[in-house]
Order: C-alpha cells, then sequence, then structure tokens
C-alpha cells in the first residue's frame, strides 16, 4: 500500500538525497523544516553542506511544478511518489502543554495527514528519538532513517572459525595450506581470517588468511616479521590487523574495536614501517575528526596549533610511545621525535577540517575516530586517496560524539559492510583490551 512519509529535519541533514529513498511513496515537507534547514545552510561543518545540497535538490524539483501541490520525485516515472511541501499546521491537535516549537509543529502535520488520509498510511521519519517517542505517545506511525543503517550486532567482523577434522589441521601444518572447498556453504569473503579447530579438541587449531582466488588457507604475510617499531601483537586479532596494515595490496583497512584494543597504536606503528624503514609511502598523514565534549575549539587560548593539541593529543601519545621505544626489543628512537618527522615532512598530523577537496597520492593515511563520521564523509575521504595511497580507519562504534550519528548509522560501520566483497579491502573486530589490567577491567565492567 502507498504510504505519506513526513521527514523530519534531522534525516536531510544527514542525508541531502534521503527524499529518493522511499520508492514509489510520497514525501511531505512541513514548512517548518525548510525554515529549520535555513538556519543551518551558512554553516561550513558537513551539517551545513548537506542543508545546501537540499536546497539545491528541493529547489531543481520545484522547476517541474508547484511542490505545495506536489511534483514527481523522478520525472522519468510520473506515476512513482511525489514530495510536497505543507504549509499547513495546528498545534491545536497536540496536548496543550506542548510548546510551538519545530519538532511539534512536525508532528501537527502529521497529525492533519492522518485525519485527512484515513486510508492511507501516514509515518513520521526522524532521527530524534525523543521526537519517535512523542509522536508514538500521540497515535503517530513513527520511524528511523534506516538506508544507511547497519545492524550493529551483526556487523561483519573479518573473522570466521570452523570445527574441522583433525587431519585438516594436520594437513595444514605440513602443507602450509589447506583447502576450505568443505566449507563453501559458508560465505567468505576476500582476506577474511579463518580460525580452524580440532573437533576433538578444540584448544588445538591453526589460523590464516582466506585466499579467495583459489579456495585455500593460506599463512599469513606476517609470520616472517611479528613486531614493528617496538610493538608485538598479543592475540589474534592484532595478528590479522597487523597482517592487513603491512599489506602493500590492501588499500582500505577498517579497524573496529573498543579502548585499548591497539588499533590507533597498530595502524601508527605500521604506518612508520611503511613510511620511514621501508619508504613505500611518502607520508605518514594522521588524522581525526573535532568534535568537542565541551566548549568548541575557538573558545580555546592560544594559536591554531595549540587549539587543536586537545583533540590531537592520542595521536601526539601514541607517536611518542612508539618513538620512545619502550617496546621490548627495540632500540630507543628518543633522537627521533615525532618533531622531526614533522619538520622533515615524513609525518603529518592534522584534523579531517583541511582534508575535504585535497588529492592524497602516495600516502599512508590514518583516520582515527572514523565513527563520527557520516557514511559521506567516509565517502569524501576514500574519494581523495590518489596513486599508491593506503588509507586506514578506526574507531569505536559504541563511542560517538556527533549527534547526527549512532552506532548503527555512522560512517565506519557503513563502510565496513559496503566494501566488506572488495578484494583491496579488509577489516578486523577487536575486541580484547591490552591496553592494561586496569583500562580492560574498566572498559568491561563500567
Amino acid at each position: 500500500m502507498k504510504k505519506k512519509f513526513v521527514i523530519d529535519t534531522n534525516v536531510l541533514l544527514s542525508n541531502p538525497n534521503a527524499i529518493f529513498s522511499f520508492e514509489d511513496n510520497d514525501i511531505y515537507l512541513p514548512i517548518s523544516v525548510i525554515e529549520e534547514l535555513d538556519t543551518f545552510k551558512k554553516g561550513l561543518s558537513e551539517t551545513g553542506r548537506n542543508a545546501r545540497q537540499f536546497s539545491r535538490v528541493l529547489d531543481a524539483l520545484r522547476k517541474q511544478g508547484s511542490l505545495s501541490r506536489g511534483v514527481p520525485l523522478f520525472e522519468e516515472k510520473k506515476e512513482g511518489g511525489h514530495i510536497f511541501v505543507i504549509l499547513e499546521s495546528d498545534m491545536g491537535l497536540l496536548p496543550t502543554h506542548f510548546e510551538r516549537k519545530v519538532d511539534n509543529l512536525i508532528l501537527s502535520v502529521a497529525l492533519i495527514l492522518k485525519k485527512k488520509s484515513e486510508n492511507t498510511p501516514v509515518v513520521l521519519i526522524s532521527k530524534d528519538s525523543n521526537l519517535r517517542i512523542k509522536a508514538d505517545a500521540i497515535g503517530i506511525d513513527v520511524a528511523d532513517f534506516e538506508a544507511d543503517k547497519v545492524n550493529i550486532e551483526e556487523l561483519y567482523t573479518g573473522i570466521a572459525e570452523f570445527e574441522v577434522e583433525s587431519r585438516v589441521l594436520n594437513d595444514y601444518l605440513s602443507n602450509g595450506t589447506v583447502s576450505l572447498h568443505a566449507l563453501e556453504d559458508h560465505r567468505l569473503t576476500p582476506n577474511q581470517y579463518v580460525i580452524l579447530r580440532n573437533r576433538q579438541d578444540p584448544l588445538q587449531f591453526v589460523y590464516g588468511k582466506y585466499d579467495h582466488t583459489n579456495g585455500r588457507l593460506i599463512n599469513l604475510a606476517t609470520a616472517q616479521k611479528n613486531h614493528i617499531w617496538g610493538i608485538y601483537p598479543r592475540n589474534l586479532e592484532q595478528t590479522f590487523a597487523l597482517d592487513l596494515l603491512l599489506n602493500d595490496d590492501i588499500k582500505l583497512v577498517t579497524l573496529v574495536g573498543t579502548a585499548g584494543t591497539g588499533k590507533t597504536l597498530l595502524a601508527i606503528a605500521a604506518g612508520l614501517e611503511k613510511t620511514t624503514d621501508e619508504s613505500k609511502y611518502q607520508k605518514l598523514l594522521v588524522s581525526r575528526p573535532i568534535f568537542p565534549l565541551g566548549r568548541d575549539v575557538g573558545y580555546l587560548p592560544g594559536t591554531l596549533e595549540e587549539k587543536l593539541n586537545p583533540w590531537m593529543q592520542p595521536i601526539f601519545d601514541n607517536l611518542e610511545l612508539l618513538l620512545g621505544g619502550i617496546g621490548q626489543g627495540k632500540q630507543k628512537r628518543l633522537s627521533q621525535s615525532y618533531h622531526e618527522l614533522i619538520n622533515q615532512g615524513i609525518l603529518e598530523v592534522e584534523p579531517l577540517t583541511y582534508i575535504r577537496g585535497r588529492s592524497i597520492p602516495n600516502q599512508y593515511f590514518i583516520v582515527d575516530e572514523a565513527q563520527n563520521l557520516t557514511p559521506h564523509e567516509i565517502k569524501t575521504i576514500l574519494t581523495r586517496a590518489g596513486e599508491n595511497t593506503k588509507i586506514v580507519l578506526t574507531g569505536d562504534p559504541y563511542q560517538i560524539d556527533n549527534p547526527y550519528v549512532d552506532a548503527a548509522s555512522n560512517g565506519l560501520t557503513y563502510v565496513v559492510e559496503r566494501m566488506r566483497d572488495e578484494n583491496i579491502t579488509g577489516h578486523i573486530t577487536l575486541v580484547k583490551g591490552e591496553r592494561s589490567a586496569l583500562a580492560t577491567s574498566a572498559a568491561n565492567l563500567l
């Protein structure tokens, strides 16, 4: 049955092309949504760009006719869905204690449409959980915008585990490879890691990387190189992550994990290895989005570099740890501080604000805290990659500071699911905390 969808402002701010995701159903935009978008369009952030982009999209549709009477969303499908801008609102339909503000005006429009369209379902689409709760309380069907969402509980981990007969493990130990054709019923993706456990003795196992070209399990490339810059992988997940980070054929690596799992440290160590020791890349570029938890960066004293230091300090901490050489078996590199690497043009640390519009060739590019990025921002970053550039995205989907994304709709989880079948990408979800016993206990219990 054809439906009528009322769209909240935050949906358009997160995805300016969201109106084209509802197939042949009709879209209704309260005039209060247009007015609210107007307050965002002057901003220089991603929400400001999305507000301007949607205004251009809507203006192009307006040229087909009157938006108040409805125009086709798809010009080639005249019988398809239409988009309407609704001028009418009626606060009298809402409980008396509801204030006159944008969210409540949107609710009143949904109630008006529901009253006029008894036989057609009316659904309010909003990313605001409080608005969804209020809508449900007054009898309006409501839903989140699902087009860019990923089921976080079923997020691809990059690791598969199977029980096999002991002879399979013996074949692998003898030949260094084994066929996985017997596991054809299970979907394995390129560059996925596989753990094979002995069915008779689960404590006995082997592991390797799935080679999708011949359906075999192969030894890891890091078998001969088990540490870099004094950093040793402490568990299988870190071993798999290091293999991806050091593989020059893998152009996009995504690492998801909670605080203390080592994702950022491993990525920076691999980047230093590839740029300073192997000279595979000309520069190590490390960046992260800026989302203040308190007052904005402009309120802080000092130069721009001094303002940015609080947000970039976690990266500097990792660099100091690596360059200080505190890892076992690694001679200290105290004379080679990250300031020297920056002055030599080998290392660059900067906020993502300055990445837009650039072309980034021949660089090892790490984006930390990528869970704070929208799918559109992730696309913008990936399309900056030039020839011989490797991009590493790290983050924790459960620690998000961006109010316009959540664990299921952020750019990091989005790219993990969309790119999992590509030959040049790899992903690992790190679970085990290795920062310290205290950090692990706090992450698990608090």
